[in-house]
């Protein structure tokens, strides 16, 4: 009796311990979000579209995921402690939705939590921040823009859409590498194609009033805005002014065309959007970093701003809206 009476309450206990498992609630993974750029610009609208892509995979913010958002509002001094914000609150992923710099402040930070790069202009491997494409090994995996090499292809694609421009105005951001080397290519395509190119470096807190100030003065057919955080941060300013004096302008990512810039190339920033969430929802799922192979964009954007055009009194070619793949009316 007194045996049969201990293995009831063994029986029950193991069950009790069943139930009390059963009813733990499931561990929800947490997400870093890491940008160099403001909650307001692009990057808000990018993390917008990681939240759209995650929810395609079946990963509902506040529901089965919660994500830590992180923006450097424009500063990089402030990346590192961003960065160790995100270590410090345990996060099963990062990403780094920016530049070389942004991904490295983050790789710095930890050596063990995956990151999961988003774009940036440099190339990850020359950068140092991976082994190879193909086998990236450590903690970073993810997607590369390579935005800085598609310069020259945006500045052939200003000349067609205006032919007459001779002299353009590259606006730049001189503590950035990337922005370095899209401005030597710009400077090697422009040669052939016959236009005169000044650039002009916005760092300063005041810079951009001072630069639109000499612009103004200067008074350049074209200008090319060289994409980065401090660009994004300042879309509204930099728009508006090329709207103002009536000056074609060129960008790498739409989200400035949107907003009344002329016209756009670039990735297709919905599809990477997804791609980044697919590299979320591998590793939350148990793939390794290193082992993970790093994507370059293979869809690109050509994007124009009719409404644009008409209101600075310029009319696009017809050849070059055909090969639009979005106009804005």
């Amino acid at each position: 009796m007194k045996k049969s009476l201990a293995c009831f309450l063994i029986i029950m206990a193991l069950g009790m311990g069943a139930m009390v498992e059963a009813q733990q609630p499931a561990k929800v993974p947490r997400i870093g979000y890491l940008s160099a750029s403001d909650s307001t610009s692009e990057s808000s609208i990018r993390s917008e579209g990681i939240r759209q892509a995650l929810r395609e995979l079946g990963y509902i913010e506040g529901q089965n995921i919660a994500i830590e958002y992180r923006y450097g509002e424009g500063k990089r001094d402030r990346l590192p402690e961003l960065a160790a914000e995100l270590v410090r609150l345990k996060v099963d992923v990062i990403v780094a939705a920016g530049g070389i710099r942004l991904v490295r402040a983050a790789k710095n930070a930890t050596k063990t939590i995956p990151i999961v790069m988003w774009g940036g202009g440099s190339d990850p491997v020359e950068a140092g921040l991976i082994e190879s494409l193909a086998r990236p090994g450590g903690n970073v995996t993810g997607l590369t823009t390579l935005t800085a090499k598609l310069g020259g292809k945006r500045l052939e694609l200003l000349k067609e859409a205006v032919p007459k421009v001779a002299r353009v105005a590259v606006l730049y951001d001189a503590a950035n590498s990337s922005n370095l080397d899209e401005v030597k290519q710009i400077e090697t395509t422009a040669r052939p194609l016959g236009l005169t190119i000044r650039s002009w470096d916005g760092r300063a807190a005041d810079g951009f009033e001072r630069v639109f100030a000499a612009l103004s003065k200067q008074r350049p057919d074209g200008l090319y805005v060289v994409p980065g955080p401090l660009m994004n941060v300042n879309q509204k300013q930099i728009v508006g002014f090329a709207l103002k004096s009536r000056l074609p302008s060129v960008y790498a990512n739409r989200q400035f065309v949107d907003t009344g810039g002329l016209m756009s190339y670039g990735a297709d920033l919905v599809h990477i959007n997804r791609r980044v969430a697919t590299y979320v929802d591998k590793i939350l799922k148990g793939a390794k970093p290193a082992e993970l192979p790093v994507e370059q964009p293979t869809k690109f954007e050509l994007v124009i701003n009719l409404k644009t055009a008409k209101q600075i009194g310029l009319t696009i070619p017809q050849s070059v809206l055909y090969r639009a793949d979005k106009v804005i009316k």
